[in-house]
């Protein structure tokens, strides 16, 4: 199963993943794109919002129906607004929390007995490296991501025994079609973001890191995976060329 499906990486991660054979669910709230992506993939295209409850156990009964799963991306995310904390939006700040956090454990939560039973089961959480280092304007991500780094890591403590592996992949710089406008809410201030960086990541680089994480032996537990363009030595310093 892939959250986040509908479009960016999580859509990437369900084309890189049937293109080598996986059976996916691809789950987002966006129907329309579900089902062209259906179309295109052969995915199963399950619309929920993964922060609602009754969508949550409906996807848990599909599923199950389905013959079930052994795998869990959770890709659904975002950031909403670049302001400072003494300027925060209490809205932007719970959305993310929603998003992020509440809807990775929510997934998590439910399926873990899924993933338990199989007996290899894996779960990958797509955090940022936005959760390893705060900057000026992100206090709402960071805090967000954080704490989605911070479940991750004690989902593998607690899971070890269980043989439940569990991966977090942290990107940087991703040029995709939606985050920087959903989070700025402005093409001109979101194509600003990427100006003059010359080769950003893509969603499909990230995705094919994804695909690679998952398809590894399941005795291999690539525990975290940072991912940068070359271009984007920390989250403080950046290259963009004139």
């Amino acid at each position: 199963m892939v959250t986040g499906a509908s479009s960016g990486i999580g859509e990437a991660t369900v084309r890189a993943l049937a293109a080598e054979g996986w059976t996916v669910f691809a789950v987002a709230r966006r129907a329309d794109r579900l089902a062209e992506l259906e179309k295109e993939t052969g995915a199963v295209a399950l619309p929920a919002d993964i922060s609602e409850d009754d969508d949550v156990s409906r996807l848990v009964s599909q599923v199950t129906e389905a013959g079930g799963i052994d795998t869990l991306v959770n890709i659904a995310g975002g950031a909403r607004g670049a302001d400072t904390i003494g300027s925060a939006s209490t809205g932007d700040w719970e959305w993310m929390y929603r998003v992020n956090v509440l809807g990775t454990m929510k997934l998590v939560k439910a399926f873990l007995p899924m993933l338990r039973a199989n007996g290899e089961g894996t779960i990958l959480n797509l955090t940022s490296t936005a959760g390893l280092a705060a900057y000026e304007g992100g206090g709402g991500y960071n805090a967000a991501k954080f704490a989605q780094r911070a479940l991750t890591e004690a989902l593998r403590l607690e899971e070890a025994e269980h043989n439940v592996r569990v991966i977090e992949v942290a990107p940087g710089l991703v040029q995709t079609e939606e985050f920087a406008l959903n989070r700025l809410g402005d093409r001109h201030a979101a194509d600003k973001v990427y100006q003059g960086v010359e080769k950003p990541l893509t969603a499909g680089d990230v995705a094919d890191v994804v695909r690679y994480a998952v398809s590894a032996p399941h005795h291999v537990n690539l525990d975290q995976i940072v991912i940068r363009p070359v271009a984007q030595a920390s989250n403080y310093k950046l290259i963009r060329k004139a």
